[in-house]
C-alpha cells in the first residue's frame, strides 16, 4: 500500500499548489540577466542512457545559442515525482519539465502548467507532425504537452525461446489464445511473459470492447460491467498460475530491475511493454528478439499511438520563449535526434524520421518499422487520465495483487476497485 499512500501525498501537495500560485507567480525558474545571458531549467526521468544523451542534446543547443545556460536535473521516475510535487506547491517548478500522460492532466488543471498553443506554428514548429499526435497533448482545448515521440503497445520476445517451448504467435491473435500460449509454455518451465502492467493493459484490453479505464468526462470507471476486470485480471491469475507467467514472489524478487528479470535470465519468452522499450530490452537480452502486434478480437480498436511523454513548459517560467525554442530544437534539429535516435519514442516529425533513418541500429529501425506498420491501424488515443488517476492505478495495483496472490477473487476484487476508483474519480464533479 505504499505506493497509494505516495500518490495521496503527491496529490494533496497539488492541490495545495493550485491553491497557492499563479500562472504569474514567482519561483526559482530560470531567467534573463541584464547581459541577455538566458538560463533555462529542464527536468526529466530515466536511466543513465537517457541522461547522458540529453546532456549531450543540451550542450549542442548551448553550442548553438552561447547566450544559454542549462541547468539540468534527473532522477528516477518514482524519486522524480516525490521531488516534482513539493516544487509545484513551493512554484518552483523546472521551465521545461518532462511530463508523463498520467500526470499531466493534473497538473494542468491545477495551473502549473502553460498553454502552449500560441508557441505551437511558430516557436514550436509542427508542420509535419500528425494533427492526431499534437491533439494528445490537449487537454480541455489547450495545448499543455508536446510529445516527445510516439509509441505502441506489443509483445517483445526472443525467438529462439519461442522456439523452444514449441509454439508459435498466430497472425491475428486473440486474449485467449494467448492464455493458451503462456499455459503450453508454462508446462515446459518457460515463462511466456511476466505479466502485465494492470492500468496500461486493462486500457487497451476494454477499448478493444469499445470501452476505456475512465469515462469521457473523468468522473468514473469508463466500463459497467466487472465481468470485464474479473474475466482479465482471474485469466492473468490462472496464467501465473499455471507458470505462464513468474509467480508474484519471483517478480517482486526483481524490484524492477532489467537485469534481474527472467527474460534476461534466459527463462522467459518475452514481456509486454511500450515500443520505446524494447531497445533497452533487446541491449541487455543481447539476443535477437522481435516484436509481435497485441492480441484481439479488435485489436484495431484496442490500439492506439501514445506519447512517450511530453515536454511542458512551467506556467511560472520568466523564459517561457526560451523554454519553447529548445522544445522546438529537440523535435526539429537533425543532429539532436540523430543523438537521440528516438529513445524517447518514434519522432513526432516526419522529416526527422526521415533524416534519421541511416542512424539507426537494428533494434531501433525494428521499433521505427514496427510503429509504422501499426500507425494506420491504431485508433485515437483516450483522452488523458482525469485528475487522481495516480491513485485509482495505485488502488488497481493493490488489488490485482491481491488477486495474484490469492488474497481475493477476481469478483471481489472489481467490486472493491469500482467503489473506490469512482469514489476518487467523483470528485473531479
Amino acid at each position: 500500500m505504499k505506493k497509494k499512500g505516495l500518490f495521496l501525498m503527491m496529490t494533496f501537495l497539488l492541490l495545495f499548489a493550485s491553491a497557492c500560485s499563479s500562472s504569474g507567480g514567482s519561483g526559482d525558474s530560470g531567467g534573463t540577466s541584464g547581459d541577455g545571458q538566458v538560463t533555462l531549467r529542464i527536468a526529466w526521468w530515466g536511466s543513465d542512457k537517457r541522461h547522458e544523451y540529453t546532456q549531450q542534446v543540451i550542450d549542442l543547443y548551448k553550442q548553438k545559442n552561447p547566450n544559454v545556460k542549462i541547468d539540468v536535473e534527473y532522477a528516477a521516475f518514482d524519486d522524480y515525482w516525490k521531488k516534482l510535487a513539493p516544487q509545484a506547491a513551493a512554484n518552483q517548478l523546472p521551465d521545461i519539465i518532462q511530463m508523463d500522460v498520467s500526470y499531466i492532466s493534473q497538473y494542468a488543471q491545477n495551473g502549473q502548467l502553460e498553454d502552449l498553443g500560441s508557441y505551437v506554428g511558430s516557436a514550436i514548429q509542427t508542420g509535419d507532425v500528425a494533427e492526431s499526435v499534437l491533439q494528445t497533448g490537449v487537454i480541455q482545448g489547450k495545448q499543455y504537452g508536446i510529445p516527445t515521440g510516439v509509441n505502441v503497445l506489443s509483445y517483445q520476445y526472443v525467438p529462439e525461446k519461442l522456439k523452444e517451448a514449441g509454439i508459435e504467435i498466430p497472425e491475428n491473435w486473440t486474449f485467449e489464445q494467448y492464455s493458451e500460449l503462456a499455459k503450453q509454455a508454462g508446462s515446459k518451465d518457460i515463462y511466456f511473459d511476466s505479466s502485465m502492467a494492470a492500468d496500461i493493459f486493462f486500457n487497451y484490453y476494454l477499448r478493444t470492447k469499445g470501452l476505456s479505464l475512465y469515462n469521457a468526462e473523468g468522473t468514473a470507471l469508463g466500463y459497467d460491467d466487472d465481468k470485464l476486470f474479473a474475466d482479465f485480471f482471474g485469466t492473468l491469475a490462472d496464467t501465473m498460475q499455471a507458470k505462464g507467467a513468474p509467480s508474484p514472489e519471483i517478480i517482486n524478487q526483481s524490484k524492477g530491475i532489467l537485469e534481474e528479470s527472467q527474460i534476461v535470465k534466459g527463462k522467459q519468452i518475452g514481456e509486454w511493454q511500450w515500443s520505446n522499450q524494447y531497445v533497452a530490452l533487446q541491449s541487455v537480452v543481447d539476443k535477437p528478439m522481435a516484436l509481435a502486434p497485441m492480441f484481439g478480437p479488435d485489436m484495431e480498436k484496442g490500439i492506439y499511438m501514445q506519447p512517450t511523454m511530453y515536454w511542458s513548459i512551467a506556467a511560472s517560467s520568466k523564459v517561457k520563449e526560451e523554454a519553447a525554442k529548445f522544445i522546438d530544437f529537440y523535435t526539429n534539429d537533425p543532429e539532436a535526434n540523430k543523438l537521440i535516435k528516438g529513445e524517447r519514442g518514434v519522432p513526432i516529425s516526419a522529416k526527422i524520421k526521415e533524416a534519421v533513418a541511416s542512424e539507426l541500429n537494428e533494434p531501433t529501425k525494428q521499433v521505427f518499422d514496427f510503429v509504422a506498420e501499426m500507425e494506420p491501424k491504431a485508433s485515437p488515443m483516450s483522452p488523458p487520465p482525469p485528475v487522481g488517476s495516480p491513485e485509482v492505478i495505485a488502488t488497481l495495483a493493490d488489488y490485482v495483487e491481491q488477486v495474484n496472490f490469492g488474497q481475493m477473487t477476481p469478483e471481489d476484487a472489481a467490486a472493491k476497485f469500482r467503489s473506490e476508483a469512482n469514489s476518487i474519480l467523483s470528485q473531479n464533479q
